[in-house]
């Protein structure tokens, strides 16, 4: 196995690129750091280009199957290429998966939101939950975002994320869409629970487009019985999620 001593290299330059997501959507690549989540990229079945680690001992024989070339690297390459405060030593080189609108129907769609915890958050829940997939909008936070793939645990690997409009989603969409809002909109306990079903939730700040409110069949809100102002996007996510799961 070929070792790769200076971040200088070319290689490591272009890989430390897919930091940002102007380079990832040039490249159609993300950059996976960390044994699990490595490991969960090629059990998901991704195209795999490159992996990296400090410790050729760790890169097992399923991820040699798995990707075209395997490197080690030393640690200051291993802090060059990590977006944690500790890096973990073992990266992997992904192509972007292709996915279209298929007949899905079981979706979340996702409306600006910005926080990469509450996206991961989400896209793992809505994996376990058993959704058919997730659609995000133009202006939610980039789900290759090392934040987002953390907090997804693997999970946006396994599961279709698309990015669209909300109109284009809603043109073929045959289930009842449910917007979230806290106003002119009912308990969520009450809202029949159809087989197909596309909820969509909103940027932290300001909520569900007006628009995408008023195309939708019926809003809903998840009661808050404390002194809290509101409840977390990804927490509501879940709450929703598993409710129309029956």
């Amino acid at each position: 196995m070929e070792l790769i001593e200076s971040v200088q290299n070319t290689r490591i330059k272009n890989i430390a690129k897919l930091h940002t997501r102007k380079d990832r959507k040039k490249a159609q690549q993300f950059l996976v750091e960390g044994y699990h989540l490595v490991e969960e990229a090629v059990k998901s079945g991704l195209e795999v280009e490159t992996i990296l680690s400090v410790n050729p001992d760790d890169i097992s024989e399923e991820m040699v199957e798995a990707s075209k070339e395997q490197y080690q690297i030393t640690f200051k390459i291993a802090e060059k290429l990590s977006q944690t405060e500790s890096p973990q030593g073992i990266y992997a080189v992904c192509n972007m998966p292709q996915h279209e609108l298929a007949d899905f129907k079981q979706l979340v769609y996702l409306d600006r939101i910005q926080d990469p915890g509450n996206v991961g958050t989400i896209i793992r829940t809505a994996d376990a939950a058993g959704l058919d997939g997730v659609v995000i909008s133009k202006g939610t936070v980039d789900i290759y975002n090392d934040k987002v793939l953390r907090a997804s645990q693997g999970s946006v690997f396994h599961l279709p994320v698309i990015e669209a409009d909300f109109s284009e989603v809603k043109e073929d969409f045959l289930g009842k869409v449910f917007g979230t809002s806290l106003k002119d909109a009912k308990n969520y306990k009450d809202a029949a629970v159809p087989e197909s079903f596309m909820i969509v939730l909103g940027n932290e700040g300001q909520g569900v487009d007006e628009e995408i409110l008023a195309a939708a069949d019926e809003n809903l809100y998840v009661p808050i019985y404390g002194q809290a102002e509101s409840l977390n996007v990804g927490v509501c996510a879940g709450i929703l999620m598993y409710h129309f799961k029956g």
